[in-house]
């Protein structure tokens, strides 16, 4: 039943339920669950299942994790509990989780596009030479610290692969990112 009740736990907080979170934190506690364990779950799922809708839950969940190999039981069930609640309470969004996924199936396809000239490094005069680093504009030399240039290899160019989840943080970045970029990326 190990894995029956994490599975639980972690599928309650992303269903927003507190009750069932506490419950099933009760169950592993009760049950002599390495509380290291169900803190390391909670900042994955801070990170795979709230995100950007909510950044503060990946810090807490860091916070929860540390604390709870700093004062261990009987404590740490209070961390623990009042981290779950958090999670369980937050705004969710999986766009991280689903970016990256998406960027590294890429890699994997295409693991060669070439960075870039005005993005490489060019410690060397032979790279200064070959174009390495020119024309390269610095973000913060522009109005409200940005400038459209190019970041992707050409042949990647307005390829999306992080999109804002719908969620009201997440609709800031995304009226953000659709007044940087315009239709580029189909913010």
């Amino acid at each position: 039943m190990h894995y029956d009740i994490i599975s639980a736990f972690i599928k309650s907080m992303r269903g927003s339920d507190p009750n069932a979170a506490v419950y099933y934190l009760a169950r592993m506690l009760e049950g002599g669950e390495d509380v290291k364990f169900i803190a390391r779950r909670m900042v994955i799922l801070a990170s795979e299942d709230i995100g950007l809708a909510n950044p503060n839950a990946l810090l807490l969940a860091t916070s929860c994790f540390q604390g709870v190999q700093m004062i261990g039981m009987p404590e740490a069930r209070i961390l623990l509990s009042q981290t779950a609640i958090y999670l369980a309470t937050s705004p969710k969004s999986n766009a991280s989780y689903l970016a990256i996924n998406k960027a590294i199936d890429l890699v994997k396809k295409r693991p060669t596009d070439p960075v870039p000239l005005h993005l490489r490094n060019a410690p060397t005069g032979l790279m200064k030479d070959l174009g390495y680093g020119k024309s390269y504009q610095y973000s913060h030399d522009y109005n409200q610290n940005f400038v459209i240039q190019e970041y992707l290899p050409d042949e990647l160019s307005g390829t999306s692969f992080y999109q804002p989840g719908k969620n009201v943080a997440e609709e800031k970045i995304r009226i953000h990112l659709k007044e940087l970029w315009k239709d580029k990326y189909g913010f």
